[in-house]
């Protein structure tokens, strides 16, 4: 067997190889030709040079990763695992091989990816610390460390009592829902975990499925893009996992004292001495910008984040005559210089709980619980990662480096459960196993109804989890209503308004009129409540750094936390004066009334996060509604009081079958491809909206073998034409159409090509040697049911014999056009036109050149027409001097050039 990749009806990768380092070099060729332009802008999140090509909107980003030595401490981590785990290691390296195969075969000469084409990112070349650093940068703020700065000043600002007043699962905090039920529980005697992890939906999305065999094991599953195995979600066949927030503090921030010396940076230490900080400069280069310096400074506690030896750059400041103060973060990838990767290949290669046990032994970050089950009974429900003992008070906000107390004392003993007595374990990011590890949880809503839902029925199978996911009762609804319920002398409206409410049966439903209603009303006591003179001391965040400025936002973490604020007994200011809720409450119920909403799907829609340009969708007026809200087991998160467009969600959903993996289901919010041209990038939205799922397909047999054939080939190009269909542009494949290439290059009436004559073999030749150029490539053009069409070849004019014979300008690309023969009825009335038209879009606009160039031969006077009735001008009659050299003789030729301007084309 070799290596080979199969694609089943969704265009997910099933990957099979001859070992585990032939596969992972698979999945990493794979991962770059379904998510190339995704993972290329987490390799350069990760390094801190995503201004490069993103601009200025991307440099706070690029600052804090600088100064949090993302890329530095995944290479320090990498040495550690070639030190530890050589096999993993050579894993990993075998995977970042694959990336650049894969970026190399997809970017070859930039024609190939024209997603790429405006935004100015260009491939670079993955390290085989690569897979860290996006682990890293992809997890950093995944503990919320940021949420200390916001209590630190909700703590100066209003008091102690402001921590437990706005303790929530809230901005910037990711969760997820996760279930095991026992065979004792299941139709099949067999257990079933289901799940879904929320976090913000991006486009690509953040997890892939993929299906890895190789002699060894055979695994499906979800995995975060650029990082090889299967981490977080997955089924071996004998036994499967899946993991959640454990919501666990592991990281802290230290206020530091520092201070400048003709040597560089010093520190003021716990012992009282000052010791020498290590301190460099980098240069972060900014599209369309000047750069900008960045100094990172690393004390004995860690990197810092804010300030330097100057000062903060907002928020607290030293008294008179002592040393500024900055922050620095000490996390444990930082401290121990391991990641945890040694966990990955012994994931893939589990049998029972137990490997998947000893593997979450070596789990670093970030901090999960993780639940397992298998075919013989096991169960498993744990916390897995490194939390460090340490003071109570270094949990809760900033501490002191220089006074003694504050240091790491170890590590905790990772928490664990079962499943309760009924057969049942939950995990929601409520407060459960990780309680010890943890200051914030979230909310038990989710928790507590999931509970309730499988206890409403004695046996559950596979097929029944989605009604699970789905289900919207909003679990945090009641204290608003009961603030309702108090109210008395409202305008008719208004009271009219509260009874419906008070009736409502509190679903978040797309298409529920009082869901909408209730936003309303939420939203606006939200809005009253953050404008409230007593939490005006809050209403501006201190000038930390923009990337922490989520966290220390007011209103938003007044919407999170709008359960404490309304239950609370009284709720008091910073001046002392009581807050009236019940007015707030009237005023925003009155208010609602006023101006009746419609449904909540109409403003409650999908607004995917784009991780390239760092924009929304502008299109999300044209998004279906969205049923769910932020406590209900369907977490479509918005942020009540400023929008109820959601951002967050399940970025995947997932039900592992330990009876019979092949009734596993999986779904991911858009699609397998990030290619926006693919039939593939969006096709699983619609199962995803409507609480649908896909199948999970192991059986080989069952799969289409990627072999080159155009149905399995990814289109670089596809678009719609009224009256003829849908026209796709497709990588050439040498080998598997040749056939096709060699049958139209020898007919007669293509004598101008200058083929005729050739074998087969020779014409393969031919392709698989421009296969290999930078500067020249081939594709097969096909219409409905994958009928070829056309063969296109581009070629940079710099690059061919025609650039010496006319002034070639930037943006030029050559095109060579051979149709494929009319069929029996003769060529269809404007179907050659319709062609050439899907062509132009695909050179001038998916590529983003600005003028295209042809050479037909001047006796080729039924080319020549054709392209000068598609728009081209004619230029001059050339000679094209002849080029013999190995592999490649042509002929001289006179040609008749011809342009079509990008504006012509497209006015």
């Amino acid at each position: 067997m070799t290596t080979q990749i199969y694609r089943d009806a969704w265009g997910i990768p099933h990957l099979r190889a001859d070992s585990a380092d032939e596969l992972a070099r698979a999945q990493g060729r794979v991962t770059a030709l379904d998510r190339g332009r995704q993972i290329e802008v987490e390799r350069h999140r990760a390094r801190g040079t995503s201004a490069a090509f993103l601009g200025i909107t991307a440099l706070p980003w690029d600052l804090f990763a600088r100064r949090v030595r993302l890329d530095d401490t995944a290479r320090r981590c990498f040495a550690t695992l070639e030190r530890k785990d050589p096999e993993t290691a050579r894993w990993v390296r075998s995977y970042v091989d694959g990336v650049n195969d894969g970026l190399n075969e997809l970017f070859r000469g930039g024609t190939s990816a024209p997603e790429f084409a405006k935004s100015g990112l260009a491939p670079g070349r993955w390290e085989p610390w690569t897979p860290l650093a996006v682990w890293l940068a992809t997890h950093i703020l995944f503990a919320g460390f940021p949420a200390k700065l916001w209590r630190e000043e909700a703590i100066r600002r209003l008091g102690p009592d402001s921590v437990g007043l706005f303790a929530a699962d809230g901005p910037g905090t990711s969760g997820s829902n996760g279930w095991l039920v026992s065979g004792a529980r299941t139709t099949t005697g067999r257990a079933v975990l289901a799940g879904d992890p929320h976090r913000f939906i991006e486009d690509p999305g953040v997890y892939q499925q993929v299906h890895l065999s190789c002699p060894e094991f055979d695994v499906v599953g979800l995995t975060v893009p650029g990082v090889p195995g299967i981490a977080h979600f997955g089924h071996t066949g004998t036994v499967a996992w899946a993991i959640t927030n454990a919501m666990a503090d592991y990281q802290d921030l230290y206020r530091e004292r520092l201070r400048r010396t003709g040597a560089g940076v010093e520190a003021l230490d716990p012992d009282g001495s000052w010791r020498r900080a290590v301190r460099h400069t980098e240069t972060v280069e900014v599209a369309g910008e000047e750069p900008v310096e960045v100094e990172v400074v690393e004390t004995g506690r860690g990197p810092v984040v804010i300030g330097g030896p100057e000062g903060l750059d907002g928020g607290v400041t030293a008294p008179p005559g002592v040393p500024p103060l900055a922050v620095s973060l000490r996390y444990p990838p930082r401290v121990t210089e391991d990641l945890g990767f040694t966990a990955l290949l012994p994931l893939l290669r589990a049998r029972q709980v137990a490997d998947v046990d000893r593997a979450f032994d070596d789990w670093a970050e970030p901090v999960n619980v993780v639940q397992a089950a298998d075919t013989e009974g096991g169960l498993l429900h744990r916390v897995a990662g490194r939390v460090p003992l340490r003071a109570e008070a270094n949990r809760v906000r900033l501490v002191p480096a220089w006074e003694p107390g504050h240091e790491w004392q170890g590590w905790h003993e990772p928490p664990r459960a079962g499943p309760t007595g009924d057969g049942i374990a939950v995990m929601a990011n409520q407060r459960g196993p990780a309680a010890p590890l943890g200051v914030e949880f979230a909310p038990p809503h989710r928790a507590d109804r999931i509970t309730e839902l499988l206890a409403g029925r004695v046996k559950w199978s596979a097929a029944d989890m989605p009604a699970i996911h789905m289900d919207t009762r909003l679990g945090s609804a009641a204290p608003l209503l009961d603030q309702l319920a108090t109210l008395t002398d409202l305008t008719p409206a208004a009271s009219a308004l509260r009874e419906r409410l008070l009736a409502w049966d509190r679903r978040m439903d797309a298409d529920s009129s009082a869901a909408a209603a209730f936003a309303a009303v939420r939203g606006a006591v939200v809005r009253r409540l953050a404008a409230h003179p007593a939490f005006a001391a809050l209403a501006e965040p201190p000038a930390y750094p923009e990337v922490f400025l989520p966290w220390l936002a007011l209103l938003p973490r007044v919407a999170f936390a709008l359960e404490h604020l309304l239950r609370a007994g009284e709720l008091h200011g910073s001046d002392g004066v009581e807050i009236d809720r019940t007015e707030i409450v009237r005023a925003a119920v009155e208010k609602a009334a006023a101006t009746p909403a419609g449904v909540w799907g109409d403003t409650h829609r999908l607004a995917p996060w784009r991780a390239l340009t760092g924009t929304t969708y502008s299109d999300t007026d044209q998004q279906p509604g969205l049923s769910g809200d932020h406590d209900c087991v369907l977490c479509t998160s918005s942020v009540p009081g400023l929008t109820d467009l959601s951002t967050r969600g399940p970025a995947a959903r997932f039900v592992w079958d330990l009876a019979r993996r092949e009734d596993s289901l999986w779904v991911v919010p858009l699609g397998a491809s990030g290619d926006p041209g693919s039939p593939h990038h969006r096709d699983q939205l619609p199962m995803w909206l409507k609480g649908d799922m896909a199948p999970v397909i192991t059986d080989f047999t069952r799969l289409e073998p990627e072999t080159g054939s155009p149905r399995t080939r990814r289109p670089l190009h596809e678009q719609h034409v009224d009256g003829f269909g849908t026209i796709r542009v497709l990588p050439l494949d040498p080998a598997a159409d040749a056939e096709t290439v060699h049958r139209w290059v020898s007919e007669e009436r293509a004598a101008f090509w200058g083929m005729n004559g050739l074998t087969r073999a020779q014409v393969a030749e031919i392709y698989a040697h421009m296969e290999t150029l930078d500067t020249h490539h081939a594709h097969l053009v096909v219409g409905d049911d994958d009928e070829p069409v056309a063969l296109l070849q581009t070629y940079d004019p710099a690059a061919d014999r025609v650039g010496g014979c006319y002034a070639v300008e930037p943006g030029d690309i050559g095109i060579h056009l051979l149709l494929a023969p009319a069929g029996p009825d003769g060529d269809r009335p404007g179907w050659s036109a319709a062609v050439m038209g899907v062509l132009a879009s695909y050179v001038l606009l998916g590529l983003d050149r600005r003028r295209v160039v042809v050479d037909p031969d001047v006796r080729n006077e039924k080319a020549i027409a054709r392209f000068l009735r598609q728009g081209f001008v004619a230029g001059p009659e050339v000679v094209l001097p002849e080029i013999d050299i190995p592999d490649v003789f042509l002929p001289e030729k006179r040609a008749q050039l011809a342009f079509l301007p990008r504006e012509v084309a497209f006015p």
